[in-house]
């Protein structure tokens, strides 16, 4: 994709904050300073107009931005990203992303159509076939043993510097057949963690479908749905899927694993990925 700004960098807020609290153990209570995780408004704006604001951990902005344009469909190839800068308000943060014209055209007209109604219940889509957007279906993707899948699972808990700190994020990972992680990114929220990841694929140049992703939460649609746009033909997570996301991966052609934890997984979708 295009080169990114050379603006000089942005100090976002801090990821951490150290708060004093009271802990009751085993009928003794200590006051003790605990680390507990940021979350800040980040507001997404194409070319100066604002599009949605989502709480996130204020950390890899850039490519929270590029991913999250990337895997809501809002372009169709990663060279329609013209542009990316995060910038830092009070307590807040805006990424002030920069698509092509037709893609920003696409979006307004979407954003027209949708101006003056109220009490929609699925984020700001207009109809049920743009919330339950389904991918072209994956490639035929990667072949992974158990055994390691289940190393690469062991491998991220070693790899999640902020939630051992703070215990409250989530993470997810982009690992390559024989290599292991390569891409890890933590966020509050388990969307961004994906985000972030795809945005770091797509900023580097890396081809996502060659590898597969791990994710420390359980697997909904959202997260099936941002993986196969992406071209991701396997996703691991380590809680359950939602019947919706097992029938948006059957659909697709994705594998679908979930409770991937220590020596056991449950296939749910295409199992010949993992023999």
């Amino acid at each position: 994709m295009p080169p990114l700004p050379d603006d000089k960098p942005v100090t976002p807020p801090a990821t951490v904050r150290t708060v004093t609290v009271r802990r009751w153990r085993s009928g003794q209570v200590e006051q003790v300073q605990d680390d507990v995780a940021e979350e800040v408004p980040v507001a997404f704006t194409y070319h100066g107009i604002p599009h949605v604001v989502m709480l996130a951990t204020p950390k890899d902005l850039e490519d929270l931005g590029i991913g999250f344009t990337f895997t809501e469909g809002l372009v169709e190839t990663p060279e329609e990203v013209r542009g990316v800068e995060a910038a830092t308000l009070d307590n807040a943060c805006e990424l002030r992303l920069n698509i092509a014209p037709e893609r920003f055209s696409a979006l307004l007209l979407r954003q027209r159509n949708l101006t003056g109604r109220t009490g929609c219940g699925l984020c700001g889509t207009e109809t049920l076939e743009e919330a339950i957007r389904r991918p072209a279906p994956v490639g035929p993707g990667v072949t992974i043993a158990p055994a390691e899948l289940h190393a690469a699972l062991r491998d991220l808990q070693t790899k999640q510097p902020l939630n051992a700190r703070t215990g409250s994020v989530h993470a997810a990972a982009w690992c390559l057949p024989g290599r292991g992680v390569q891409v890890v990114r933590e966020d509050v929220g388990r969307h961004n963690a994906l985000d972030k990841v795809v945005g770091a694929l797509l900023r580097s140049g890396a081809d996502a479908s060659t590898g597969y992703l791990l994710v420390s939460s359980r697997a909904s649609y959202e997260m099936v749905q941002k993986a196969a746009t992406a071209g991701i033909s396997l996703l691991a997570a380590i809680s359950a899927p939602t019947a919706l996301a097992i029938r948006l991966a059957e659909d697709c052609g994705m594998t679908l694993i979930g409770f991937a934890r220590d020596d056991r997984h449950v296939v749910y979708t295409h199992p010949h990925r993992v023999p």
